[in-house]
């Protein structure tokens, strides 16, 4: 459990940077930087599949098409609708919108599998999660009130942001899931091994959707340079720091947590990335988060250590009587 749980707050660090990436980059549209960081992350894939030919010679083709199913929601159509409503809201907002994935994937994930991993009891886990609600509701109030005292806030741009960000919090919500189901079914695979088979399976999607933009901004006459635009070698730097760090390393350290805990807990735990992508943001910013802030931070990370002390309660498979 101990190991599971270290092994999730490196996955929370790692997948934090991708919160202040698109901060970096505000003038690059949100599916270059979704594409460019995992066609970064399939060609650093590549030799790392050299090293792992053995474990990926083991799987069927029914792996990959569910490895290439994962690339797509959980790392294209996720990282593109988190850019892009990160560069229409700021960074603290979409990641506390971001933070409410603990508590939606415990919900989506309790009882889903109650004879492999037990069943987290409700009446013991409605208060953590109400506590943790409680931190992303005060951290919002906060973010949203320096929006509205903006002079040039746009209303429209912001709720297009959330609205972003909720279609982000369904894919993300789909992914672990779907993962760890995987993981869990298969506990003599290398987790090392599916995350470079993730890695592989986003190339040739990432080599496609370039192409296609590439030609779209092409046809259309924007004025943005492809294919690498107005920074060349800032871009390429947090392409492949972002695709190394949090795409792979990052998905590994996940893996590896998915295969220890049970599904309800791990969902919970991914509140590292949250306080993560928080803690980069506001170093971005250069400036110290308010007094709700920190209310806000330390009711999620309360509301996390207390559900991490609970126990799955094993189900016993019931007779049926005749």
């Amino acid at each position: 459990m101990a190991v599971g749980v270290a092994f999730a707050l490196a996955a929370g660090l790692l997948w934090g940077l991708v919160f202040v990436a698109p901060l970096m980059l505000p003038d690059y549209p949100a599916v270059l930087q979704a594409v460019g960081r995992y066609l970064a992350f399939g060609l650093l894939c590549l030799p790392l599949a050299w090293m792992d030919r053995r474990h990926l010679r083991g799987l069927t083709r029914a792996d990959w098409v569910e490895a290439l199913k994962l690339a797509a929601i959980g790392n294209l159509l996720y990282y593109t609708f988190l850019a892009s409503s990160i560069q229409r809201t700021g960074g603290p907002l979409t990641t506390m919108l971001i933070g409410t994935l603990p508590v939606v994937i415990a919900v989506a994930a309790n009882g889903r599998n109650a004879r492999r991993d037990g069943r987290l009891p409700w009446g013991r886990l409605v208060w953590p999660l109400g506590l943790m609600l409680a931190g992303i509701a005060l951290v919002n109030h906060v973010e949203m009130g320096a929006v509205q005292a903006q002079d040039d806030a746009s209303l429209a741009r912001y709720a297009l942001g959330a609205l972003l960000a909720v279609g982000a919090v369904a894919c993300w919500t789909w992914y672990p899931l779907r993962n760890a189901d995987w993981l869990r079914d298969h506990p003599g695979r290398s987790p090392r091994a599916w995350a470079t088979a993730q890695g592989l399976a986003t190339l040739p999607l990432a080599l496609l959707g370039y192409a296609l933009l590439w030609g779209w901004m092409g046809l259309s006459g924007a004025a943005f340079e492809m294919p690498l635009g107005p920074d060349p070698f800032l871009f390429v730097a947090l392409m492949v720091s972002v695709g190394l760090l949090a795409s792979w390393l990052g998905t590994l350290c996940w893996n590896e947590s998915s295969q220890r805990l049970p599904t309800a807990l791990a969902g919970q735990l991914i509140v590292f990335e949250t306080l993560a992508g928080l803690l980069y943001a506001y170093l971005w910013r250069g400036e110290w988060p308010s007094g709700l802030t920190w209310l806000g931070i330390a009711a999620l990370v309360a509301g996390v250590l207390w559900a991490v002390r609970i126990k799955p309660v094993p189900v016993v498979a019931e007779a049926h009587a005749h």
